[in-house]
């Protein structure tokens, strides 16, 4: 018989090492974006916190989640400054083994929304509200550390960006709707988010852009 969709001591459990996992490799994608524009140390570990921490905390402000997680849990500030000192120091090995911060920055996209929309549904949004916040979740690193080296938010250009992340959000709170597995649900969304995001980066798809004369 499939669990019923609820957070118990395990699952949020279950879904906190997700986060982490999302702050993890958000930050990754923040150092070697700083590395890659030639800033000190202490540059690198504040685009790290910045690209791993954002989105979250904009999460947790909106729902009344505070003090927000990023900052009243240790755990978040280690991982994401642990991130940031093996970017600068490993560099050229973590460069190749993503093949591109792109890679990372996919990672935490869908790890983020979904356990966005889960904190949302925890906090009792209705199920619209919490897709749009687990979008914001993923999305918010990433505008952060884009806006920090000063380059136009990679949501903005019209990649499959925000639409993957509202993609894998939607699943969570589907789930939820039809009584599913939280487990399944979320890893079901994060799978499609990072599926729909990788596919962009790799085939170029791309939403429509207005034509110019």
């Amino acid at each position: 018989m499939v669990e019923p969709f609820h957070i118990s001591i395990r699952m949020d459990t279950f879904h906190e090492v997700l986060d982490l996992g999302g702050t993890f490799v958000f930050a990754l994608s923040g150092g070697v974006a700083g590395v890659k524009h030639r800033l000190d140390i202490f540059g690198v570990l504040v685009l790290s916190f910045a690209a791993a921490n954002s989105g979250g905390i904009a999460r947790d402000v909106m729902i009344g989640a505070t003090p927000v997680a990023a900052l009243s849990n240790w755990r978040y500030v280690v991982v994401s400054l642990l991130a940031g000192l093996l970017t600068f120091y490993c560099y050229r090995f973590i460069n190749r083994l993503s093949g591109s911060v792109l890679i990372f920055d996919a990672a935490g996209l869908a790890l983020f929304a979904v356990t966005g929309a889960t904190k949302a549904l925890t906090y009792h949004l209705g199920p619209i509200s919490a897709a749009l916040l687990g979008m914001l979740t993923g999305i918010g690193g990433g505008i952060a550390r884009d806006i920090l080296i000063m380059e136009v938010p990679v949501v903005l250009r019209a990649d499959l960006y925000a639409v993957a992340a509202l993609a894998g959000a939607a699943i969570v709170v589907i789930g939820y709707m039809l009584h599913l597995s939280s487990a399944l649900a979320t890893c079901v969304g994060a799978v499609l988010c990072f599926g729909l995001r990788f596919m962009a980066i790799r085939y170029g798809w791309r939403l429509p852009v207005a034509a110019v004369e």
